[in-house]
């Protein structure tokens, strides 16, 4: 089954096909919704399954920072519902079609809340379903977090270039971490302007960038607030405190040359959880986004995260 990356250009991810066009043609039921989060903000939600197949599981997914829960993100959701899983994402405050400041994230809690709401809610719609979580940089962070928190609730968690320390060659330079606090408090929303947009640091292939920047709900170019940079920092310092307590199955996919989450965050994760069921994979030459990567290389990502689902799930 080849990846519905290679029907992508730099104008859509949906290639030359209108957006329903190009669900028909996979056998995809796609639904969209919004949710009244506890902030009585509206939240947008959506999910993919297989037409006429009998599901094999679900599949929760958290998108990135500087992503949403469509477009480039969701070629993965169409991937595994061609492959039988019933798919569900929802955009983060502040990004896609979720209200909110755009990327501007002071507190994660609102945000991991949001979380535990939807996915709570869908997973009760198929109890009899073996449940994974899926979580990509700040998403990773967020999924990390909630299987903190639902110690028996998943079968897997699966990261992909998890937020668990950010790179020094993303960091503020000295002494402007130093004096972030100083930042948050004075200017909470300053964007903290230290590097070239975060795409272009996130995915290799030049058409991908630009098609990522194409996209009609993109928020930001990804330089985040004052208050959002320290929050972020905050957030990996209490991931590496707390995460020896995690005993989900658990996959860890990260870019050698990732120059915006160290992967020596993910070998940390790897070494102190107490998952007895844990993999990771450290792909020497790969970005950050993996399916920023070239075709081939970002179907055989996809690849083995299906075969350690399928392997786990029944």
């Amino acid at each position: 089954m080849a990846h519905p990356i290679y029907e992508a250009n730099e104008n859509s991810p949906y290639g030359n096909l209108k957006k329903d066009d190009y669900y028909k043609k996979h056998q995809i039921s796609h639904q969209e919704s919004y949710m009244k989060n506890n902030q009585n903000m509206k939240i947008y939600t959506q999910s993919w399954q297989p037409m006429n197949i009998k599901l094999k599981g679900l599949v929760g997914m958290i998108h990135g920072y500087i992503s949403e829960s469509g477009w480039i993100f969701e070629l993965n959701a169409v991937a595994m519902a061609k492959a039988g899983f019933f798919v569900c994402a929802l955009d983060l405050q502040g990004h896609g079609l979720s209200q909110g400041s755009p990327c501007h994230v002071p507190n994660l809690q609102p945000l991991l809340q949001d979380c535990h709401q939807y996915f709570d809610s869908t997973r009760a719609l198929h109890p009899n379903l073996p449940h994974f979580l899926y979580g990509e940089s700040l998403g990773g962070a967020i999924a990390i977090l909630m299987c903190l928190k639902q110690k028996n609730t998943w079968k897997g968690l699966i990261l992909n270039g998890p937020m668990c320390e950010i790179s020094k060659k993303f960091k503020p330079i000295w002494p402007l971490e130093e004096l972030l606090p100083i930042a948050a408090f004075i200017a909470p929303r300053w964007r903290v302007a230290i590097t070239t947009p975060t795409w272009n640091q996130s995915y290799k292939e030049k058409w991908k960038r630009e098609m990522v920047k194409r996209s009609p709900n993109q928020k930001t170019n990804g330089k985040p607030t004052a208050a959002t940079a320290l929050e972020l920092l905050k957030v990996c310092e209490y991931v590496k405190r707390n995460c020896h307590e995690l005993e989900v199955p658990m996959l860890i996919l990260h870019g050698g040359n990732d120059m915006i989450c160290d992967p020596q965050g993910s070998k940390y994760l790897y070494e102190s959880a107490a998952s007895k069921d844990k993999n990771l994979k450290i792909f020497a030459d790969m970005w950050h986004q993996l399916i920023g990567e070239p075709n081939e290389r970002a179907e055989e990502v996809f690849n083995i995260i299906l075969s350690w689902i399928e392997a786990r799930g029944f």
